[in-house]
């Protein structure tokens, strides 16, 4: 599946059960096949993420039921502690990609993404 933003084309790995959903990113890095996760969220609503036990930094990317970007928590850094700090937006749909990408691409809230097969 790819998720794109304006010209930016990212390969991403959704999360649609309970469990992907709450593993995430943790010990794990993006590679040629995916440069992406995304979140498939059963409501729309405001939804918090962490970064535990993640090994990169994260640009996390809170997007609404429309497809249009609502907010956007940039360079969020891996926590191997036991309380971490957690990274709130609304929507239903959350990208994860490497961060300083939205800073790279210029990926602003308001922005429309594409879901394609």
């Amino acid at each position: 599946m790819k998720v794109i933003i304006n010209d930016n084309v990212f390969k991403v790995k959704v999360c649609m059960t309970p469990e992907t959903i709450k593993n995430g990113m943790m010990g794990q890095r993006f590679d040629e096949n995916f440069n992406g996760m995304l979140f498939m969220m059963p409501d729309e609503q405001q939804q918090s993420f962490w970064m535990k036990n993640c090994l990169i930094p994260l640009d996390i990317i809170f997007i609404d039921n429309n497809k249009k970007i609502t907010s956007i928590s940039k360079d969020c850094s891996p926590c191997n502690e036991k309380s971490c700090p957690s990274y709130e937006g609304f929507g239903n749909y959350i990208l994860e990609v490497e961060g300083g990408t939205c800073d790279l691409c210029d990926i602003k809230e308001g922005m429309d993404i594409k879901i394609s097969l």
